[in-house]
């Protein structure tokens, strides 16, 4: 388990949290697949000496534009840093989802939150990660730009 564990509210994230091995997603429970994510993570802060982050959202996307799903949730925001903290995670990033987020192009996901806000040295996305304005974006588009 971690001992410093850092948690954001926002993308203004500390100089030593930059240059990190990034995951993003929603990481509600932590399935095999999630757990094979963050064993490479693992493998990669080690051999590149670089702090692991989480950037997730709130409320989860699929609850945002259903609103009929009240409580769609796996796990609490409590119980998924619990598990980041344990999987070896040094910060998570909980962004809001909100009609403004929602709106944002999936190349400006990349250039102006990825890449400008938080700035990680890699990426780990699972294989159907979807993001960016009606779900546009995905890991192809990630590893283009």
């Amino acid at each position: 388990m971690v001992k410093m564990f850092k948690i954001y509210k926002n993308l203004n994230l500390s100089i030593e949290h930059k240059r990190s091995i990034l995951l993003v997603g929603n990481f509600d429970g932590l399935h095999l697949g999630h757990q094979k994510l963050f064993r490479l993570a693992k493998k990669y802060s080690k051999k590149y000496k670089a702090k692991i982050g989480v950037l997730t959202f709130d409320p989860l996307p699929k609850m945002f534009f259903n609103k009929s799903l009240s409580n769609y949730r796996i796990t609490t925001n409590e119980q998924k840093n619990f598990l980041f903290k344990k999987e070896g995670v040094n910060f998570v990033i909980i962004n809001k989802f909100d009609k403004k987020f929602s709106k944002i192009s999936s190349i400006n996901f990349i250039k102006k939150i990825i890449y400008k806000k938080i700035n990680p040295k890699f990426i780990f996305v699972s294989n159907n990660f979807r993001y960016g304005f009606k779900r546009l974006g995905d890991f192809k588009q990630l590893i283009l730009n």
